[in-house]
C-alpha cells in the first residue's frame, strides 16, 4: 500500500510538472514548426520528453541519491539537449557533453575495473543507442511506446535477476506514461525533442548495460533490436547515395509507412513495439538456454528483421520513386 500511494502521488507531480513545462514551452515558444521532412503538419510543443529527466530526478531524491554517477551524467545530456532544443548548439559542444556523460555511465557501471577494450565497446553501443534513439524519435506514438515495450522488459527479467532498482524502472514508466497521454494521439500535444529521446535513451541503455553485466550476456542488447536494424540499414542506404546521414530526413521504413504508404501514425508504432515484444519475450526464454543455442538465435532474429526490412523497403522505396518520377 505503502509503495502504491508513492508511485500514485509520483505520477500525479509528474503530470503536474508536464502541464508547467507546456505553460513554459508555450509562452517561449519552444515549438516545431513543420516543413517538406516533417511527419506533422501543426506547429506542436517541443520537448516534453523533458519530463523523462523529471522523472530521473524525482527518483534520485526518492531513492536517497542512489546511482550518483548516472544522474550527473543524465543531467548534463539532459542540459545540453534541452539547450539545443531551443538554441541549436554547435556538434562539438554536444559530442563533448556525450561523451562525458558515455564515462561517468561506464563510471557508474563500474566498467573501469573491467579490460580496456569492455570501455570501447560499452562508448560505441551507448552512443550508437543514443543516436538511434534520436534517428527514430519521427511520429507520435513510437518514442513512448517502444520505450514502455522495453522497460517492461527490462521490469520482467530484473524479477529474476535483480541488476537495478525497481524504482528506477517503475519511475521512468511512469514519466513514459506522462509522455504518452499527450503524444499518443493523431494530432499530439508534443513532441519529445531531443532532449526527451536523448535523456529515455541513456536511461534504458544504463539498464541494459546493467543487466549485461550482471547476466554476462550481450544478448540482451537486442532488446532494442527493432530500432537497431531501421537506424542501421537506413544509414547504409543513406551512405550508399551519399547523403549526409546528419541531416534530417524521412528515409526510415517507419517514416515510410506513415508518410508515403498512409498508415496511422499509431498503428505504425504499436507495429514496431509489438514485434519488439515478441522478440524481447523470445530473448527472455532463449536467455537460459545454451550459448550455442543463444549466438543462432540471435543471428537469426537480425537476419531475419533484416530480409523483411529490406524487402518492405525496397517495395516502397521503388514505388515512391515512381511517384516522384
Amino acid at each position: 500500500m505503502e509503495n502504491y500511494l508513492l508511485y500514485t502521488t509520483i505520477l500525479a507531480i509528474l503530470f503536474v510538472l508536464e502541464i508547467i513545462y507546456f505553460r513554459i514551452a508555450d509562452r517561449y515558444n519552444i515549438i516545431d514548426k513543420p516543413n517538406e521532412r516533417s511527419s506533422h503538419n501543426r506547429i506542436t510543443l517541443r520537448g516534453g520528453g523533458i519530463i523523462f529527466y523529471l522523472g530521473i530526478v524525482i527518483y534520485f531524491i526518492v531513492s536517497k541519491y542512489q546511482y550518483p554517477w548516472f544522474f550527473i551524467g543524465i543531467s548534463l545530456m539532459a542540459i545540453i539537449s534541452f539547450l539545443d532544443d531551443v538554441f541549436t548548439l554547435s556538434n562539438r559542444l554536444r559530442l563533448f557533453v556525450h561523451f562525458s556523460s558515455v564515462l561517468l555511465m561506464a563510471l557508474q557501471l563500474d566498467i573501469f575495473s573491467m579490460p580496456w577494450y569492455f570501455l570501447i565497446v560499452a562508448f560505441i553501443i551507448v552512443v550508437g543507442v543514443i543516436n538511434a534513439y534520436n534517428f527514430m524519435d519521427g511520429i507520435n506514438g513510437i518514442t513512448g511506446l517502444y520505450s514502455l515495450i522495453v522497460l517492461l522488459l527490462l521490469f520482467i527479467i530484473n524479477k529474476e535477476l535483480q541488476f537495478i532498482d525497481e524504482k528506477l524502472l517503475i519511475i521512468t514508466v511512469l514519466s513514459v506514461l506522462v509522455f504518452s497521454f499527450y503524444n499518443f494521439r493523431n494530432t499530439a500535444k508534443c513532441f519529445a525533442g531531443d532532449v526527451g529521446s536523448v535523456v529515455i535513451a541513456y536511461i534504458i541503455i544504463f539498464a541494459i548495460g546493467a543487466l549485461i553485466i550482471k547476466a554476462q550476456n550481450l544478448i540482451f542488447i537486442l532488446f532494442l533490436a527493432v530500432y537497431g536494424i531501421d537506424t542501421i540499414w537506413t544509414i547504409i542506404h543513406r551512405l550508399k547515395n551519399g547523403e549526409n546521414i546528419f541531416e534530417a530526413h524521412r528515409s526510415h521504413l517507419y517514416q515510410y509507412l506513415a508518410n508515403e504508404v498512409g498508415i496511422n501514425k499509431l498503428v505504425v508504432s504499436i507495429i514496431y513495439s509489438t514485434i519488439q515484444l515478441i522478440i524481447g519475450l523470445l530473448l527472455i526464454y532463449i536467455s537460459k538456454l545454451s550459448v550455442n543455442i543463444q549466438l543462432i538465435s540471435s543471428i537469426l532474429i537480425l537476419l531475419f528483421l533484416s530480409i523483411i526490412y529490406l524487402w518492405i523497403k525496397n517495395i516502397l522505396y521503388r514505388k515512391f520513386l515512381l511517384k516522384k518520377i
